[in-house]
């Protein structure tokens, strides 16, 4: 059995994580989604709350399970048997990113591959960081999100008013 890990903060989980993990769940036998768990200040929701968002988005897929973790991404790769990491690509720049990353794993635990999919052409735009700033700004983000994370995000903005610091609001409001 081919077991692979797909982590990431997922803050927010986006339709072109999830379209990555499901193309990743049809090549393997099972993918485990890593919901990075350490607190961070720049982070929108919760380790608990994003943890949430990701089983709800997965709750009908059988070989995909969500687990939180923090922590060194390849040891608890190694720690939960996955043999591989799955990473999305979108630009260019995510592969200079991910590559580096690639090799500086390899040379932790040189027995773990990582596998890169590209992203579909509908999501290539799609980022957490790029979900954030248009929900912040009051915009319409259900073409980006499944309608519970949109739900989440409506609610989280709404608790934080205007004046909230999380989000840096600077290409979308120009």
């Amino acid at each position: 059995m081919v077991k692979v890990l797909f982590p990431g903060t997922f803050d927010p989980i986006h339709y072109g994580h999830i379209n990555i993990a499901h193309r990743a769940s049809e090549l393997f036998d099972q993918v485990i989604i890593a919901v990075y768990a350490k607190e961070q200040s720049n982070i929108l929701f919760s380790p608990e709350q994003r943890l949430t968002l990701v089983k709800e988005a997965f709750s009908n897929h059988n070989n995909i399970q969500v687990m939180s973790y923090s922590g060194l991404t390849v040891k608890f790769a190694r720690k939960v048997g996955a043999q591989a990491i799955v990473r999305g690509l979108r630009v260019f720049s995510d592969f200079e990113y991910e590559f580096r990353m690639a090799l500086a794993n390899n040379r932790l635990e040189p027995d773990i591959d990582v596998i890169a999919l590209i992203t579909t052409e509908e999501h290539t735009f799609l980022s957490s960081t790029t979900v954030r700033e248009i929900a912040a700004l009051g915009g319409d983000v259900s073409s980006m999100v499944p309608e519970h994370v949109q739900r989440a995000l409506n609610k989280r903005f709404k608790t934080l008013g205007d004046n909230q610091d999380i989000v840096p609001l600077t290409s979308l409001r120009d």
